[in-house]
């Protein structure tokens, strides 16, 4: 239908709004409500895609015109919206370009784009920036994924259940034929993920995914990788912030011409995995800007009196004491054996005091990045110090009190008095240190 050559192909670019992503993202508060997409087109533009299906490739001029006209004529066919079809050329030195721009001349709905770099991941950041449709998705030109899986997987998204949504050659009713080595490598590279970075999702390569236009204006400016591991860093990043990720079972037959070169591909996923395992750990990431308001459903919004999020940071707290409890007396336990009580308890209780602070200001009150951390630390220390009060004069009790008291029993003391500090440095957290940032109204998130 079109042809367009104007996009900008660097990694920065991020269409309507590029130029200044970061400060962009920061001033739009929380992510809008998800909500279901109209069934019937406004009378102002009746044939704006709601889909906008991204097709990356490099050198394909065998391959392209017969990939497009199957995916053409199973949308026109099957979807029941309006949709657009975007050959995004990387860069290519064969007549790949030329195939692409007769397609789009030939076919409604077809539009192809010409980037001078290569780079799939550059390629759908360039694309997906500058998409009006209110879905994008983009699959691999081997359409080694069966088309049926098409529907389902953008209809989370449409439907307002879903940010994201990933085709999966892990799930357990998935269909997959390939050779041992190409499993062995896939499936090794989601341990990787598992282990090092904590994903949830089962497979970040199939090339078969979509993701809400909102959240994509957001999610895109924090993805530095513009090659093969931008479909994993895209997914980490969504699920480290909370959004939904939506996974469907697909039938996928292995391409036996696939150009991808695994060696190189496997190294520079690694180097990724470092980098943003990285970034993640020292809370470098203003994830923060994704956030979802506290329930999609209108009946939540209208719950008045209930503290928002509460439930979720009390599991979290809890979770943080527990692990910091232990580590608390397993360093007491350590410093017990070359100083005294007094000294060993306020030694265990600084560094584990620290830790526990970090801990709940990232997992438990999802406070991300630098910002105000010192300030966090100094009122987690001033927490500290009541906790410190409370067990030491405890201690000093039950010395008074027994004389020379086993370590067992210092140990059930200084349980108690900590549980007893327990419930008052959780308020404090929450009231003083961590207060809940004021939410946007409804019709302003709009």
């Amino acid at each position: 239908m079109t042809t367009d050559s104007s996009l900008r192909s660097g990694p920065g670019a991020t269409g309507r709004n590029s130029g200044d992503g970061a400060e962009h993202g920061a001033g739009h508060g929380l992510l809008p409500v998800r909500e279901h997409l109209p069934a019937r087109q406004p009378a102002a533009a009746p044939d704006a895609p709601v889909l906008d299906v991204v097709v990356p490739v490099y050198n394909e001029e065998k391959d392209l015109r017969t990939c497009v006209l199957r995916l053409h004529g199973h949308l026109a066919r099957t979807f029941p919206y309006p949709f657009r079809i975007t050959v995004a050329d990387n860069a290519s030195t064969d007549s790949t370009p030329a195939v692409a721009a007769a397609l789009a001349a030939e076919l409604p709905g077809v539009r192809s784009v010409r980037l001078e770099e290569k780079g799939r991941g550059r390629a759908l950041r360039t694309v997906w920036a500058a998409s009006d449709a209110p879905v994008l998705a983009y699959m691999d030109v081997d359409l080694s994924t069966d088309l049926n899986a098409l529907l389902p997987l953008v209809a989370p998204l449409i439907s307002g259940h879903s940010d994201l949504a990933i085709g999966s050659r892990l799930a357990r009713s998935s269909r997959v034929v390939r050779g041992p080595k190409r499993e062995f490598i896939s499936r090794a590279y989601n341990l990787i993920l598992r282990s090092s970075l904590a994903a949830g999702f089962s497979d970040a390569q199939c090339g078969f995914k979509a993701i809400r236009r909102e959240v994509a204006e957001r999610l895109l400016p924090m993805v530095e990788d513009s090659g093969w591991f931008f479909d994993t860093e895209l997914l980490v990043l969504a699920e480290r912030a909370g959004l939904r990720i939506h996974e469907v079972p697909v039938d996928w037959v292995d391409d036996p011409d696939s150009t991808v070169h695994i060696v190189r591909t496997a190294t520079d996923d690694l180097k990724g995995v470092w980098r943003v395992g990285r970034a993640l750990a020292v809370g470098a990431l203003p994830l923060d800007r994704l956030a979802r308001p506290f329930g999609d459903d209108p009946r939540d919004r209208a719950l008045t009196g209930v503290p928002r999020g509460l439930a979720r940071q009390l599991v979290g707290f809890c979770v943080v004491g527990v692990l910091s409890t232990l580590f608390y007396l397993a360093l007491y336990s350590l410093f017990r054996l070359g100083v005294g009580p007094q000294i060993a308890n306020g030694g265990a209780l600084l560094v584990s005091a620290v830790a526990n602070t970090a801990a709940n200001r990232r997992l438990t009150f999802g406070v991300r990045g630098r910002g105000g951390a010192v300030r966090h630390q100094a009122q987690g220390l001033v927490v500290f110090a009541i906790g410190l009060a409370l067990t030491s004069g405890s201690l000093a009790a039950l010395g008074a009190a027994s004389g020379s008291p086993s370590h067992s029993t210092e140990l059930a003391v200084l349980i108690t008095a900590n549980l007893a500090a327990t419930v008052l440095r959780f308020l404090l957290l929450r009231a003083w240190v961590f207060p809940a940032r004021a939410c946007p109204e409804p019709e302003d998130l709009r």
